[in-house]
């Protein structure tokens, strides 16, 4: 990573960066999409000046935003591994649509703005790559598949996400249909 992300900066600059990044997941999903920079930077206890110096427009916040997901919440939940390769596929997938499902907003200007990129995105691949081999290994999912089938799966669910359905009833449900489809067939 470069600085940019983050890393490599000073340690008054990481923490800046790390305070504007959390700042920004929160102020997108509080307010919204218009939020200003200025804003942002009230949120994160810094001067505007010092949001602009690590990122030159929205987009770039924006996809701090989605890596900081990524890196701290998404990462983390496909790590956990138990003696159940099965349980722990379906409960990466679950945590990961949980996340994004309550970032409607981020994942919004994301879309709108390009900003997940080819990192970003393989990132999350490459997190999704250890619990479906384990779920492979144990002829517990279809031999075909591929991580990047994962995140079309996730992308999916996230496409029943809607206000009318706060508790998220509606994407667990889809989820689950679509989990469903994972399970070794007779055809490929």
């Amino acid at each position: 990573m470069t600085a940019t992300h983050g890393q490599g900066l000073r340690a008054d600059a990481a923490r800046n960066y790390e305070r504007i990044v959390v700042a920004a997941d929160r102020a997108f999903e509080e307010v919204g999409p218009a939020v200003t920079l200025e804003e942002v930077a009230r949120r994160a206890g810094v001067g505007v000046a010092t949001v602009y110096r690590r990122f030159r427009n929205r987009e770039q916040l924006v996809r701090a935003v989605f890596r900081h997901v990524v890196a701290t919440e998404i990462e983390p939940a496909t790590a956990v591994e138990t003696d159940d390769p099965w349980r722990d596929l379906v409960t990466s997938l679950e945590a990961t649509v949980d996340v994004l499902a309550e970032r409607r907003v981020v994942l919004a200007l994301a879309r709108e703005t390009d900003a997940v990129d080819v990192e970003s995105l393989q990132r999350f691949v490459h997190s999704m790559d250890r619990p479906l081999r384990r779920a492979a290994d144990a002829g517990l999912v279809r031999p075909e598949l591929l991580p990047r089938d994962l995140a079309a799966v996730t992308m999916m669910a996230l496409a029943t996400v809607h206000p009318g359905d706060p508790d998220g009833a509606d994407r667990r449900r889809y989820l689950a249909l679509l989990i469903d489809g994972l399970r070794p067939s007779p055809t490929t």
